[in-house]
């Protein structure tokens, strides 16, 4: 028997430690809020900068998950934010970069809001057709003296935090062992190396995340593997839950818990061709995390204590949900709604953190739409032609989701639409409306005082 609950496990930061609490999930506001708005328009620099990315996160998974966890008329913890727009998520074409390419990947887009340029598909922080690399806000932040963090569910040498502190031809170079679509990335040539070499090389303060399979088993040219590196370069490396509480601060940090990408947190029965569950809607299993691996959460908790200081520059992190848009592709709902709410949670953390420290600029936003729907309730006359699954909301009411951009047991595909950005902090006014994905650049960028443009720089040994 499934419990319906209308409060959620958060935490604040008092006096720099962690206390947990509980909030209730509130509902929908309808009084006046022109004086909140108002309020909330902060100009001027940040100290600290929060970016969390939900990947695949398109309008459709938000309701989903909403709807699923806290009713249609409840708000989750993203929905809190005062400031929120649109934004523009094409990529280019590689043969003509004139050309917009409609559908981004995950790769495209990052380089987009990391770097202010639009790339084609696949690529990492490097230009369009002539492969120069493009400096990162990460880096900028570096040069700046800011801490920075870079924390996934996925690989850590996947694409969204990959193209923070990495440029290479092609995604696919993730590790030494990677290489046959980046040759002339290859160190033995000049090149940075492949991805798993290039973070550990820009020195990030924390990473964390899955992915352990491309520091470990696989070789450097030198015979050496990622993680020795890594250790030569003062990180500390843990690789359980446990561990989070063993890190010294001070050290650079390297997570890394799980071969692949860390296990979702919820489960359920994947999307059917009709009629599916349609009689039988089905509820999520929420208990699927093995107790070794960190949530989300725990993760940016952890990562907000060991970056935050109390004097000098402050610190950029880049939170990313990424398993959303893995669930979406494999059409299975309650994994998608669950990284959702891990996601939600993780939001939660941040928002205490910059409530408690009002120089910071806090950024929920997604990389690309993507396939699920919710549609009405099918029937033998009218139902999807594509896979859908029925799932018993908190609402105690049938919601219908629809997979239908690929065939049965196809790698559903990315959607081209538009994305929420939500923000607050300084800078925040500059999300609403509709902007596109480069702009989310220029808005960090003038947050940590940053007012030139940067240009494509060319790689040493090219």
């Amino acid at each position: 028997m499934r419990v319906f609950r209308t409060i959620s496990a958060t935490a604040i930061f008092a006096g720099g430690a962690l206390v947990a609490h509980m909030t209730i999930a509130p509902l929908a506001q309808s009084g006046d809020r022109t004086e909140a708005v108002r309020q909330a328009i902060v100009g001027g620099t940040a100290r600290n900068v929060i970016l969390f990315l939900g990947d695949g996160m398109g309008d459709s998974e938000i309701t989903a998950a909403r709807n699923y966890s806290v009713g249609a008329a409840g708000r989750m913890a993203m929905d809190s934010l005062p400031l929120s727009g649109e934004y523009t998520t094409f990529a280019v074409q590689e043969i003509d970069p004139s050309l917009p390419d409609y559908v981004t990947d995950s790769a495209a887009s990052g380089t987009g809001w990391a770097t202010g340029h639009k790339t084609s598909n696949g690529r990492i922080s490097t230009t369009a057709r002539t492969d120069e690399d493009l400096k990162t806000i990460l880096e900028i932040a570096q040069e700046r003296g800011m801490r920075t963090g870079n924390v996934t569910t996925a690989e850590l040498t996947d694409a969204t935090p990959a193209v923070l502190a990495s440029h290479v031809a092609s995604r696919t170079c993730q590790g030494p062992g990677d290489m046959k679509d980046c040759p002339q990335d290859k160190k033995s040539v000049g090149g940075p190396g492949s991805i798993a070499e290039q973070l550990i090389a820009h020195n990030v303060d924390v990473l964390m995340g899955g992915g352990a399979q491309r520091f470990e088993q696989q070789p450097m040219e030198d015979g050496r593997t990622p993680i020795q590196e890594a250790l030569k370069h003062g990180y500390q490396i843990i690789g359980s839950r446990s561990g989070l509480d063993l890190v010294q601060p001070g050290r650079k940090l390297l997570g890394l818990f799980a071969a692949g990408n860390m296990t979702t947190e919820w489960i359920g029965q994947e999307a059917l061709p009709y009629p599916g569950n349609v009689t039988r809607p089905q509820v999520c299993n929420e208990d699927n995390r093995p107790a070794g691996q960190p949530s989300l959460a725990e993760m940016t908790a952890k990562s907000l204590e060991l970056l935050d200081r109390p004097t000098g520059a402050g610190f950029f992190l880049q939170v990313e949900g990424a398993s959303i848009d893995k669930q979406d592709h494999a059409a299975n709902p309650c994994a998608q709604i669950g990284e959702t709410i891990a996601f939600d949670r993780a939001i939660n953390i941040g928002i205490d953190f910059a409530k408690a420290h009002p120089n910071t600029l806090l950024i929920v936003t997604a990389d690309h739409g993507h396939t699920s729907q919710i549609v009405p309730v099918p029937t033998d006359a009218d139902h999807p032609a594509g896979l859908v699954s029925v799932l018993l909301t908190h609402d105690r009411a049938p919601m219908a989701m629809s997979y239908s951009t690929n065939s049965f047991h196809r790698s559903m595909e990315h959607t081209g639409t538009e994305v929420r950005i939500a923000a607050m902090g300084p800078q925040a006014a500059n999300v609403v409306g509709i902007t596109d994905q480069t702009d989310l650049f220029r808005v960090m960028l003038r947050a940590i005082e940053g007012t030139r443009e940067t240009r494509p720089t060319e790689r040493q040994g090219r």
